[in-house]
Order: C-alpha cells, then structure tokens, then sequence
C-alpha cells in the first residue's frame, strides 16, 4: 500500500501518471468516460419516477462489490416493491431507507467510494467528487496491483488520491470525476481479458447499454 503522508515530490509523479494515461485516450474511449455519469444521472432518474438524487442513492448503496448489471438490476427492486435479499443487510438497509425518503448523503459515507459514487451519479458537475476505486488508485500510482491490498478504507489514503484526481483536473480544465472516468476506460481496456480485470464490479462502457464482450465474464 501506499503511504499515508507522501512528499510533494510523489504527489506530483501521482498526478503526472493520471496526465500520462488521461493522454492516451482514444477517442471513443474519451467519449464513453464522458458519457459515464452524465448517462447514470439519467439511469437514476428513470428509477425513481425523476428524483435522480434518491436513484442515485439507491444504486450507491447496493454497488459494493456487485456488477453494474446486477447493481442495476437491485435498484430497480429496491425503487420499486423493495428489495429484502441479494446483498449485504447493511447494503439493504441504506438502500430502503434512500428509496423511503432518506437522504443519502445522511446514509451513505461520503468520504468513501460508495459517497463519491452517489455524488457523482446525482451531480454530473459536481467539481469535488471523485470515485477511487481499484482502478483510479493503480492508475495514479502507476502499478497495477491485481489482487494486492490497496487500503482505500483508509480515508486519508482515498483522500490522498482524490486530491491527485482533482489537481490533475484542474490542469486539464476538466470535472475530476471526468479525469477519473476517462482514465478509468483506458486503463481497463488495457488490462482488458487477464486476471486484474475479472472481478470488477463496475462494467462501465455505458449505463445504458451492456459491456462489449470480453475474455472474462460479468466483470
């Protein structure tokens, strides 16, 4: 794992590694990052009859270590006659107290992945939110860790790179959860098909369609 307190000097070759990758996008790859959350938002507000903060509260409660396919699938049930299986009781629990009213951001831990991740379905613009997940941690460290611990409960260390994430943005003049999505897609299609890749949670290509195929099943 990373350290807690690094130098200046190491928070720069972080940001220069996220730089490195965001410039090596494709096209395509660049508009499908582009398009993650904006067309999540609207995926949540289909869910919920329009209230895309609640849908996108529901669908943050139920993503831990869950397919995008199946995360969907669960928050559908949830906003519709409830969901009482299929996840986690503490996952369950978020999710019917978002679907009955709550606020998610009173339910969810906004300064970990499953906060951000709300965040940044329910607020496309938003300039502070950023998702660090497996993927944007090796991206700005520029390692792939496989199935090595990265310590991102950890909050100072999920703190550490969104900042990197946010720095790097505002070089580019971009939302940081672009930088983190674009970067996302080219880092996954790298390492598309071996074993780093295969258990995922988040099959990202686009809300509203299913992945490409890949070597790997439901990633």
């Amino acid at each position: 794992m990373i350290p807690l307190d690094v130098s200046a000097r190491r928070r720069g070759h972080f940001v220069r590694n996220i730089l490195r990758v965001w410039q090596s996008a494709t096209v395509e790859q660049e508009q499908r990052g582009r398009a993650w959350y904006p067309a999540a938002h609207q995926l949540a507000a289909e869910l919920t009859g329009g209230d895309a903060r609640a849908g996108a509260g529901v669908i943050a409660a139920l993503s831990a270590n869950t397919s995008w396919q199946r995360n969907l699938a669960l928050a559908r049930t949830a906003c519709g006659h409830g969901l009482t299986r299929g996840h986690l009781k503490d996952a369950l629990t978020k999710a019917a107290a978002i679907a009955a009213g709550a606020d998610p951001a009173q339910v969810l831990p906004m300064t970990r992945k499953t906060g951000q991740f709300f965040w940044c379905i329910a607020d496309p613009t938003t300039d502070e939110a950023v998702v660090i997940d497996r993927h944007a941690h090796d991206v700005a460290v520029g390692r792939t860790y496989g199935s090595r611990e990265r310590g991102l409960s950890n909050a100072r260390r999920y703190a550490l790179l969104a900042d990197c994430y946010r720095q790097a943005a505002r070089r580019l003049g971009e939302l940081p959860s672009t930088v983190q999505a674009v970067t996302w897609v080219v880092h996954t299609d790298h390492i598309a098909g071996t074993s780093t890749r295969s258990s995922h949670p988040h099959a990202w290509p686009s809300p509203l369609q299913p992945p490409r195929p890949t070597a790997t099943s439901a990633t």
